[in-house]
């Protein structure tokens, strides 16, 4: 009956944390192609291998060493409690996103999941207490940092919620490639596979505590860039 127990809760866990990555959940991310769609433009990304090469870089270089540790340590201050070391990576990753039209989708869809999270879980204190110091213009109230705070009070470990987020920014990749590529959804499907083992790897190494760093260059140019395009499908 405790196994039993025990089951249905982790199950209960995984359902309510799996909404806040859906494609339905109301965050605007289709809205974003994070880049991708000025690096189409320019003529670095022009084919479904371009585009693993792309994202796999991007990974490596930026997003695991960035936007994951703020993942990883808004987790952290859901363990202990403590919501101040949430807060200062929220500003760190605010001051390193060089591209205005990266950081201000990143805040725009880190405060719809708050808002969500803190109206639906009001048991949880520092939910509330983050969304009150994003409306009050005290916390840019970014993504990474929402779902960490998010998948932790639904019960998600570390690595799990870390592997949440990378899958999910995969995703919006596909998604933004089959509108500007050739890529159709088999093609979809594979490059998610392909990228399935990196991102477990990435999701195990993260820390709960580090100091962000990124060296991903060419993406930040092309994210940068993509305000400067006559014509554009996507908002960043």
């Amino acid at each position: 009956m405790a196994d039993s127990r025990r089951l249905d809760m982790d199950t209960l866990s995984l359902i309510r944390g799996l909404r806040f990555i859906d494609s339905f959940f109301p965050s605007g991310g289709y809205a974003f192609s994070s880049g991708l769609e000025a690096a189409v433009r320019g003529g670095a990304v022009q084919s479904a291998d371009d585009l693993s090469r792309y994202v796999e870089d991007l990974f490596r270089g930026g997003i695991s060493r960035r936007e994951a540790v703020a993942v990883a340590v808004a987790h952290q201050a859901v363990v202990t409690g403590r919501l101040e070391a949430a807060l200062k990576v929220d500003r760190e990753l605010d001051a390193m996103k060089i591209g205005r039209e990266s950081r201000m989708a990143s805040r725009q869809m880190g405060r719809q999941v708050i808002r969500v999270a803190a109206e639906q879980f009001r048991a949880y204190r520092l939910l509330e207490e983050f969304r009150t110091a994003v409306e009050e213009d005290r916390a840019p109230g970014h993504f990474p940092v929402s779902i960490g705070l998010a998948l932790a009070t639904c019960g998600w470990t570390r690595t799990d919620t870390v592997a949440a987020y990378l899958y999910q920014t995969a995703v919006g990749f596909v998604s933004a490639a089959m509108k500007l590529l050739p890529v159709g959804q088999r093609e979809g499907q594979r490059l998610l596979e392909q990228w399935a083992p990196l991102v477990a790897h990435l999701s195990r190494q993260t820390p709960g505590w580090s100091a962000l760093a990124s060296w991903s260059p060419v993406q930040d140019i092309y994210a940068m860039r993509h305000s400067q395009l006559e014509s554009r499908l996507f908002r960043s």
